[in-house]
């Protein structure tokens, strides 16, 4: 009954985009699929790498030191988990990781924050771009792959690309949700003061939404992370590619291992992430 016509020709339509897509705007993707793909590389693979590890330690258990309020727990716990990390031989991962996370992370906030204050001032805006964000935050993650790899080939600026696309929305929206539940009774003053847009922008509704701008970052942060298993399904290296190849090898133990350096790792940019909004406040 439900036979009544022809089935519609999705897939080929999407397939005709895509590669009007690739050949359109080949001079854009083959530029940053090679120099950011370039710059990444000298990130992970000399830069950071470049560090002793143990001052890459020390430097870890400092920053937690300060944002935790100057207790020992976190900094104690990060000295103690990179080192672990590094006993186990996976430090180049971790670096690549490391790379891949707060690469992917950036680009989110640099694209969320100003999007989320676009979505609080203008009801159109916010309109057309939050059935967008549900798109994005519905969509399984794997999907994401797809666009990825035909547009920057496999390697790690794929995985940015996709964790970019993944992580982005929770910033969009704690900076939107931030702004719009400012006090109405401070947009009147700093009104009242002859306060132009952008003086009440940066200087009363943003400091006042930090903190709620501040959580979504966190999420940001451990969203992208959450990406770098699957993101070493199209090439990027790090630890992700380590429990990946060690589930093709069927090898618990290695796997293991590298699954609790993404732990460690997790924890670790959970707690500073959060304290830095404590602190904040």
């Amino acid at each position: 009954m439900l036979d009544f016509m022809d089935k519609i020709p999705l897939a080929e339509w999407t397939e005709s985009a895509t590669s009007w897509i690739q050949d359109t705007f080949a001079f854009l993707f083959e530029p940053i699929k090679d120099h950011f793909g370039n710059f990444m590389d000298f990130v992970s693979g000399d830069l950071l790498p470049g560090i002793p590890p143990i001052l890459f330690i020390l430097i870890v258990a400092v920053i937690a030191f300060f944002v935790s309020g100057k207790k020992l727990g976190l900094a104690v716990f990060s000295i103690i988990g990179l080192w672990f990390v590094y006993n186990q031989g996976l430090w180049d991962a971790l670096m690549s990781t490391v790379t891949l996370v707060i690469l992917a992370s950036l680009l989110s906030v640099i694209i969320g924050v100003p999007v989320g204050i676009l979505m609080a001032k203008s009801k159109i805006a916010n309109s057309i771009l939050t059935p967008v964000l549900d798109f994005m935050q519905t969509m399984p993650a794997f999907v994401y792959l797809i666009p990825a790899v035909a547009f920057f080939g496999i390697g790690m600026v794929p995985g940015v690309f996709a964790s970019l696309i993944f992580a982005t929305p929770p910033t969009v929206r704690f900076t939107n949700l931030g702004i719009r539940q400012v006090s109405n009774d401070l947009i009147e003053a700093s009104d009242s003061f002859g306060a132009t847009g952008s003086q009440k922008l940066f200087k009363v509704e943003l400091p006042m939404a930090k903190g709620t701008i501040m959580a979504g970052i966190n999420q940001t942060v451990m969203l992208a992370l959450s990406m770098v298993v699957i993101a070493s399904m199209i090439g990027a290296p790090g630890l992700g590619s380590q429990v990946l190849s060690s589930l093709q090898r069927a090898s618990v133990g290695t796997g293991f291992v590298a699954g609790i350096g993404i732990v460690i790792l997790a924890i670790i940019i959970d707690r500073i992430t959060q304290n830095m909004n404590k602190a904040k406040r």
